[in-house]
């Protein structure tokens, strides 16, 4: 895979990532880079193993084989400390937010800066209420994740994710369940956060209108392997029966074999 035009560094690469549960592979021998600057956008079939690759892209699990590395550091052969420093460059929005349900959105947002001794409660305030703002939910730091729409939970992680100023936002299907209206809201919150705050990001998606609006790059992942991998300007109309048959919805195509869908992990 060839840098991009702007020359951008590699901040991020897995070189024959594998991961296996029992019998069953689900990463096998993946190759990926992310380039400075980039939006990639991970496409797959449900239970692909998307969300399992982002983890271990960010050292949340360990592979069976394979190397992760961070900015030209190979992660898992780093000592703890510097595993550490090297996930602090990390901004993760799970899917379903992830919040502490006994904790109001401000400390749910406080919560990664206190765990990383940002500052005293002035400092850690102040920021709070700059990564609030951004989201538009300054009116709502005093509640329960219970007492907020989906979309605004999901917003509430967003803020999350930014707290510690990473330099890569992963967002694990930052659209799933939500209506076409909050689909295209959440579309560009991630990219004016890209604007703004100058990140790359990688995104989790089975939302084909979001990969095209967020992605500057999309890749696809079937059976446990880096399938296609292209700008968005082409991937979309690239020949490849598995980009076709997702990309068009149709029941006809390798999705559906024997041996085609992926399993949950």
């Amino acid at each position: 895979m060839d840098a991009p035009a702007d020359g951008g560094r590699v901040l991020l690469e897995a070189r024959g990532l594998r991961r296996a549960f029992g019998a069953r592979t689900v990463l096998d021998g993946i190759d990926l880079r992310l380039h400075q600057g980039e939006s990639l956008v991970l496409l797959g079939p449900s239970g692909g193993g998307k969300t399992l690759l982002l983890k271990h892209l960010i050292g949340l699990r360990r592979p069976d084989a394979g190397k992760v590395f961070v900015d030209g550091h190979d992660f898992w052969a780093a000592h703890r400390p510097e595993q550490h420093r090297l996930r602090r460059r990390f901004g993760l929005a799970f899917q379903d937010g992830a919040l502490f349900d006994s904790m109001n959105v401000f400390d749910n947002v406080a919560f990664p800066l206190r765990r990383a001794r940002y500052g005293d409660e002035r400092k850690v305030k102040g920021r709070v209420e700059e990564c609030l703002e951004l989201m538009h939910l300054g009116h709502a730091a005093r509640r329960l994740p219970a007492e907020l729409s989906t979309g605004m939970r999901r917003r509430v992680g967003f803020a999350r994710a930014i707290a510690l100023q990473p330099d890569i936002l992963l967002f694990d299907e930052p659209t799933a369940g939500l209506d076409p209206v909050m689909v295209t809201v959440v579309d560009e919150l991630v990219l004016d956060l890209r604007r703004r705050l100058r990140t790359t990001t990688v995104m989790t998606t089975h939302d084909l209108s979001s990969a095209r609006a967020v992605a500057s790059r999309v890749v696809l992942l079937f059976r446990g392997q880096v399938v296609a991998d292209a700008p968005a300007d082409r991937f979309f109309d690239l020949p490849h029966p598995a980009v076709r048959q997702f990309v068009e919805g149709s029941l006809h195509g390798p999705l559906l074999e024997p041996g085609g869908t992926e399993v949950k992990a």
